[in-house]
C-alpha cells in the first residue's frame, strides 16, 4: 500500500468520526428535546390501557348487578375498551406533538359511515339492549308483540324467536317489537275469561242468568275470588246478549274457555234456551205484465 493511499484511509476515517461525532452530538439534543415526551408516550399508554381495562371490569360488574345478558356483557364492555384505548392513543399522539384533528375527524367519519351502512342492525341491537334491561318479556313468556303471537323462546342481540301454538318459529326484528305494543300474557298469575252469549227475546232472561251462574259456580277452573260476574251487556238486533267474565289460572286459561262455550250450549240445549244466528228475510215480488 502506498503513502497516498494511506493518506486518504486516514482522511476517510477521520472524517467518519468527525460524522460520529455529529451525530452523537445530534442524538444527545434530540433526547434531551424529545426525551421527556416520549416517556410521557408511552407511560400514557401504558396507564391508559390500565385505566381502560378498569372502567371495562367496572361496566361488566354494573350490568351483572342488573342481570344483564352475558352476551350483552361481553359486547358493551368490548366496546367500552375499545373507545377508551382510542382517546388514550389520542392522547398520546398529542403529547409528541403529533396533530390529532385529522386523526379524530377520520374515526369520526369512519365511524358515521359504519353507522349509515348498518343503521337496521344497530337499531335492533338498542332494542334487544333495551328489551334485555328493562324485561318487558323474558324466555317463556307468551306475548303479543311486533304483530306476532307466541311464546318467548330466545332474545338474541338483534332478533326474538317466538314459537306460536302450532308450533312454528317467527323470529322478529327486537327493533319491530320495540316499537309497537307488547302485550304479555305470563305476567300476571290470573287471567279474566270473557264471554258474549246470546239468546233470543223471547227466553226468560232470569233463567238464563241462573244456568250461567251454575255452570261457573260447578267449573272447577273458575276461581271463586275475583267473583264472577253475569250481566246483560247488549240488546242488539236479534239477541240479547249476555257478558259472562270469570277468573282462572292463566296456564288454565283456555282450558276454561272452550269448557264453558261448551257446556253453555249444552245446558241451552236441555232448557230450550235459544241461541239467535244472523238471518236474512228475502222478500220476492212479482212485476205484472200489462
Amino acid at each position: 500500500m502506498t503513502l497516498l493511499t494511506l493518506e486518504r484511509v486516514s482522511m476517510y476515517l477521520l472524517s467518519m468520526e468527525l460524522d460520529w461525532n455529529k451525530m452523537l452530538e445530534f442524538g444527545k439534543e434530540m433526547a434531551f428535546r424529545y426525551g421527556p415526551n416520549i416517556v410521557l408516550f408511552f407511560a400514557i399508554l401504558v396507564f391508559g390501557r390500565i385505566v381502560a381495562k378498569i372502567i371495562k371490569g367496572t361496566s361488566v360488574r354494573v350490568m351483572k348487578t342488573w342481570n344483564t345478558d352475558a352476551s350483552i356483557q361481553s359486547f358493551v364492555a368490548s366496546l367500552v375498551y375499545v373507545a377508551s384505548m382510542v382517546f388514550v392513543v389520542i392522547a398520546a399522539l398529542n403529547v409528541l406533538g403529533i396533530p390529532t384533528a385529522s386523526f379524530v375527524a377520520v374515526v369520526g367519519a369512519a365511524g358515521l359511515a359504519i353507522g349509515l351502512a348498518f343503521q337496521g342492525a344497530l337499531s335492533n341491537f338498542a332494542a334487544g339492549f333495551l328489551v334485555i334491561v328493562f324485561k318487558p318479556y323474558k324466555v317463556g313468556d307468551f306475548i303479543k308483540g311486533g304483530g306476532e303471537l307466541g311464546s318467548v323462546k330466545e332474545i338474541q342481540l338483534f332478533t326474538t324467536t317466538l314459537t306460536t301454538p302450532d308450533n312454528k318459529s317467527i323470529i322478529v326484528p327486537n327493533s319491530q317489537m320495540t316499537e309497537s305494543s307488547i302485550t304479555n300474557y305470563s305476567t300476571e298469575e290470573k287471567r279474566r275469561v270473557d264471554l258474549v252469549i246470546g239468546v233470543g227475546y223471547d227466553d226468560d232472561l232470569d233463567k238464563v242468568k241462573g244456568i250461567l251462574g251454575e255452570i261457573l259456580k260447578n267449573c272447577d277452573l273458575v276461581l271463586k275470588e275475583p267473583e264472577p260476574i253475569i250481566g246483560i251487556i247488549e240488546l242488539a238486533d236479534s239477541s240479547v246478549n249476555f257478558t259472562v267474565r270469570s277468573w282462572v289460572e292463566k296456564a288454565n286459561y283456555l282450558d276454561a274457555r272452550f269448557y264453558l262455550y261448551e257446556t253453555i250450549k249444552k245446558e241451552f240445549d236441555k232448557n230450550n234456551i235459544s241461541i239467535p244466528f244472523p238471518q236474512r228475510d228475502v222478500h220476492i215480488y212479482e212485476k205484472k205484465k200489462l
